[in-house]
């Protein structure tokens, strides 16, 4: 199912139309954890307009992943061991939306606040089953390591990227995870796509 949908997503793309077009996707993007121990960076930075704009996208993105896990968390369909990595990968996206709005800032752009749990489109209606739950965070997770790999190539400040690029790991391991929790194989392909 994300195969399809993602060839919809991530056509060669290029740099305007990634960053006009991934506002409404159902998955987390990339969280910029390098910035963290970085504080200089804005400083140092040769980032442009373009790339204060991936990061807001990608802020979106992260507050649409911690609005799923929320969801699913409060859904009462996960098992304990479940629930207890949903909230762990949550936390993860909270960081990540922290870490990627104080680039922003730092870039001299203003970062979006969170909205609603309930404005990000999450088909909560459609989640029945703690496989379902599942599923859906497989994909967020999948997807954001989709954007990573989309998205990488378009940063101007090449430290920005380096920073993404540290983070598809991350969606790769929770995807990973994710998978294995559904009883399917991890390492779904030798490559992403």
């Amino acid at each position: 199912m994300i195969e399809g949908r993602a060839a919809l997503i991530f056509p060669r793309t290029t740099r305007r139309q990634l960053l006009v077009g991934t506002r409404g996707l159902t998955f987390s993007a990339f969280a910029i954890a390098m910035l963290a121990g970085r504080p200089s960076l804005a400083a140092e930075s040769t980032a442009t307009s373009d790339d204060i704009e991936l990061l807001g996208t990608a802020l979106v993105l992260e507050h649409q992943a911690i609005a799923a896990y929320q969801i699913g968390a409060e859904s009462g369909l996960l098992q304990k061991p479940v629930l207890d990595t949903a909230r762990q990968f949550q936390s993860d996206h909270k960081k990540h939306a922290e870490l990627v709005s104080g680039a922003i800032a730092k870039l001299g752009g203003k970062p979006l606040p969170m909205r609603k749990i309930t404005e990000y489109g999450v088909p909560a209606d459609k989640l029945k089953t703690q496989a379902d739950v599942l599923r859906f965070a497989a994909e967020l997770e999948h997807g954001a390591a989709l954007a990573y790999i989309s998205t990488i190539p378009f940063f101007g400040d090449r430290e920005l990227a380096k920073a993404a690029a540290t983070i598809l790991g991350t969606e790769t391991i929770h995807w990973a995870v994710l998978r294995n929790a559904l009883g399917e194989n991890p390492d779904a392909a030798p490559f992403i796509g």
